[in-house]
C-alpha cells in the first residue's frame, strides 16, 4: 500500500485540539459565575409540579381500592410550606448579618480563617475527586481520561464565543 502525500497522518488529539478556542482567564471567571448563577437560581425557583393534580379516579400508590376514603379538605403537609417559602442563601445571610449586629455576636460573613501554609485542594469539575489535571481551554479541573473526555464533550468552553 502507498500513502499518498496529499494524505498526512498525525494525531487526531492534536487535530482536535486545533480547532478549540483557547478562553482568555476574565472569559473563564465570567463562565464560572454564570454558571454558578443558573445553578443557584435553578435551586431557587419554584417546584413546577408542585400543584400538579392527578386524576381522583386513578388510585394512589399507597391505597387500596376498598379502604379508599374522600376528604373533603386537602391537608398542606409542613413540608409544603417549607417549599413554598423558603429563601435565598443571600437573603439568608442578610438576615444573619442584621440578627448578629442586634444580639452583639460575629455573623457568618464575619467569620475568617488564618491563612494556612497548606496548598489548596483542587477537586474534579465531573466527578469531585481529586484532580491534577487542568483543561487548557477552560482552565476546569478533571482527574482522569474518562473525566477529560465527559468534560470535552459537555461542559468545556471550547466552542465558546
Amino acid at each position: 500500500m502507498t500513502i499518498s502525500k496529499l494524505t498526512t497522518r498525525g494525531s487526531t488529539r492534536l487535530k482536535e485540539h486545533e480547532k478549540r478556542r483557547i478562553v482568555d482567564d476574565t472569559s473563564r471567571k465570567r463562565r464560572h459565575r454564570k454558571m454558578i448563577e443558573s445553578l443557584d437560581a435553578d435551586n431557587y425557583h419554584e417546584d413546577p409540579h408542585a400543584d400538579l393534580v392527578m386524576s381522583k379516579k386513578i388510585p394512589k400508590f399507597e391505597d387500596n381500592l376498598e379502604t379508599r376514603t374522600r376528604s373533603k379538605k386537602k391537608e398542606k403537609s409542613p413540608e409544603y410550606y417549607q417549599m413554598k417559602f423558603r429563601k435565598h442563601i443571600l437573603q439568608l445571610l442578610d438576615e444573619d448579618r442584621v440578627e448578629a449586629e442586634t444580639a452583639g455576636r460575629y455573623s457568618y460573613m464575619d467569620m475568617a480563617s488564618e491563612d494556612t501554609n497548606i496548598p489548596y485542594r483542587h477537586f474534579c469539575a465531573v466527578c469531585g475527586f481529586f484532580s491534577q489535571y487542568v483543561c487548557l481551554t477552560c482552565g476546569m479541573r478533571y482527574c482522569t481520561i474518562k473525566c477529560m473526555d465527559t468534560h470535552t464533550d459537555t461542559r468545556c468552553l471550547k466552542w465558546a464565543g
